[in-house]
């Protein structure tokens, strides 16, 4: 089985559609989807549209598609991101809104390899970000593969009898990670609209549990657009400048 894996898509609609493009030639049967298609971006009916249309085999909320569909607060968000989230809820269709609510929590198991959170498997929304926050997510995992979002940023650890490491200490892109057995994994695929690990380039992830293989990918949409969409739409400035950045 090969699945496309995309997170953090955040109403990005230029490096969606680029992702989807580039995905495309490269073959997969089913898409998992770790949440947080909201926010911050221009674009939140169309995305929530176009996912609807996918048909996922595995789709979960993340902390922005609870606050944007009103089930959550937004008082806990910095003052940017409070800003956003107020006007993607008063953007939202009615329907695109009560879809997102409807939306379930992670962690989901996917497969006898896979599980995917938004966050970890412990907190749909506590970030990994560091080495301890890693080794608790694949404690807790119930699947070798755990696939996470939350952070925006393209990284791959593993857990073997001898050693816990980074496999993906190489920048290089596309990069394949082989999934060996008898050990665990925490990826995160990298976000679609909102990359922050500073490379501003539209990230994604293609699992092929036959070949035991995990490939990372970036790709170039145009931010430009992007950004003005942003600026249009009255969200703001930060949230169009940061994209060309990564940050």
């Amino acid at each position: 089985m090969r699945y496309l894996v995309l997170s953090d898509i955040h109403a990005n609609l230029e490096a969606y559609e680029t992702v989807m493009a580039e995905a495309a030639p490269l073959g997969y049967e089913r898409v998992l989807v770790l949440g947080d298609l909201v926010g911050y971006g221009a674009d939140p009916n169309a995305i929530c549209e176009r996912i609807r249309a996918l048909q996922p085999h595995a789709l979960i909320r993340g902390n922005h598609d609870k606050v944007g569909s009103g089930i959550e607060s937004p008082e806990g968000f910095n003052a940017v991101a409070r800003s956003a989230i107020r006007w993607t809820h008063d953007r939202l269709s009615p329907e695109n809104r009560d879809w997102l609510a409807g939306l379930p929590a992670g962690p989901m198991v996917v497969d006898d390899l896979i599980e995917i959170c938004h966050g970890t498997p412990f907190d749909e929304d506590a970030y990994v970000f560091d080495d301890l926050d890693a080794l608790r997510a694949m404690h807790s995992a119930r699947r070798p593969i755990c696939l996470f979002g939350h952070t925006h940023v393209q990284v791959g650890h593993f857990l073997s009898k001898e050693q816990f490491g980074l496999a993906t200490a190489d920048e290089e892109r596309p990069l394949t990670m082989a999934i060996e057995d008898n050990n665990r994994y925490l990826v995160n695929p990298g976000s679609v609209g909102q990359p922050r690990d500073g490379d501003p380039r539209a990230a994604f992830a293609l699992v092929d549990t036959s070949a035991r293989e995990v490939t990372l990918y970036r790709v170039p949409y145009d931010v430009g657009h992007a950004q003005a969409r942003i600026l249009d739409e009255g969200l703001p400035e930060v949230l169009a400048h940061r994209l060309a950045l990564g940050r």
